[in-house]
């Protein structure tokens, strides 16, 4: 009768313990990874199975393991871009102080409703009366399409179109950028809202949708200034203004 009871109850364990693992695969656990395991190979993962990452707090354990190399690593501070390579520029999506209009003290020689801009600065200044200038944050030139001089203010155009130079449309298409041979004004056109024609040169001093770069050397030569500072510089003066480029 002993052997018996001893016997369905070993039999009942049996059972019991194939039961319980039975429901432990019926429903999976989430997979756990660590934080410092969750490389980009776990993008692979695909379909909709979404791993689950767990921070688990450092915990000073007790024992053996408390000194020396055997304690948990802290983790890893967050560090930016600029800090990891510093060859890579950080883009900055808003403007600087600096370029924002403004009145400053100005001495010059030049007349008032003059433009002078200083490229090295990035800085367009429309020359008023009493030592003062009206300031203005612009982009310039890139490196290799720097230039300085006198010209006048020949055309005037509110939203203007663009036709890119062909010597601009071969230069990008030598790195895989396919210009339009001509685009509509409007948001999107490169030239922004106002385009005032610098003399017989293919440059101009415009708008751009792009207003982050004002303050760089990102242009093939032309001075782009913020859509709203274009539209405020362009009320302001007229066809054959003066405009010293330095």
């Amino acid at each position: 009768m002993i052997k018996s009871l001893l016997l369905a109850a070993a039999m009942l364990g049996v059972f019991s313990t194939a039961a319980l693992g039975d429901d432990r695969y019926a429903t999976r656990p989430p997979v756990v990874l660590s934080p410092d395991l969750a490389a980009p190979w776990i993008m692979q993962l695909g379909g909709k199975v979404r791993p689950v990452v767990y921070q688990r707090p450092v915990v000073a354990q007790r024992g053996l393991f408390t000194s020396g190399a055997f304690r948990r690593a802290p983790a890893a501070t967050a560090q930016p871009v600029s800090a990891i390579n510093p060859g890579v520029p950080v883009i900055r999506r808003q403007l600087e102080p600096q370029y924002l209009p403004q009145i400053v003290a100005y001495e010059t020689k030049e007349r008032p409703g003059t433009i002078v801009i200083d490229t090295n600065n990035r800085f367009l200044y429309l020359v008023m009366d009493g030592g003062k200038a009206r300031r203005y944050g612009v982009g310039v030139g890139k490196p290799g399409f720097e230039w300085a001089g006198v010209h006048k203010i020949t055309r005037k155009s509110e939203w203007p179109d663009w036709t890119p130079p062909s010597e601009m449309i071969g230069r990008e298409a030598a790195k895989g950028h396919y210009l339009p041979a001509r685009m509509d004004g409007g948001p999107g056109n490169p030239l922004g809202a106002r385009a005032m024609y610098l003399g017989s040169t293919l440059y101009r001093i415009h708008g751009t949708n792009a207003p982050w770069t004002i303050g760089n050397a990102v242009s093939s030569g032309c001075i782009r200034l913020r859509n709203e500072d274009v539209v405020d510089l362009y009320e302001r003066v007229n066809v054959g203004t003066r405009v010293i480029v330095m």
